[in-house]
């Protein structure tokens, strides 16, 4: 299953913590998804990188659950590789460590061993 999180509408002027996020996407998942789904792959449906990391990481972080959660992001793996490259061959090297700091920010969300010092870290 690949679906996006629980989030506040963009119009609603809130902005929603990770907590309340995780609450409301698994409080909905136990409703609709049986447990005989293996998986769900979250896209990140236009947050920013260390918000969907955050999310990711709430959510894992209030299991077990019945399903294997991780993520399955585009943008918000993308963008930052995307900013540190710059179309340049000579940041390539950057590009290509700013998609590995992601992927392993995202890791560790999706066992919800994340947190935003790790950011700093980097």
């Amino acid at each position: 299953l690949k679906p996006n999180m629980v989030l506040a509408g963009r119009k609603s002027g809130k902005v929603s913590s990770p907590e309340e996020v995780a609450e409301k996407t698994i409080k909905l998942f136990r409703e609709t998804v049986p447990a005989a789904v293996p998986g769900i792959a979250f896209l990140s449906g236009g947050q920013e990188d260390e918000e969907a990391t955050a999310n990711l990481n709430a959510i894992n972080a209030i299991g077990p659950h019945p399903w294997k959660l991780t993520f399955s992001y585009g943008r918000a793996l993308q963008a930052a590789p995307q900013k540190a490259w710059s179309g340049k061959a000579s940041n390539v090297a950057a590009g290509q460590a700013a998609f590995t700091h992601r992927a392993h920010m995202n890791h560790l969300a999706a066992l919800g061993k994340w947190k935003a010092s790790l950011e700093q870290a980097a």
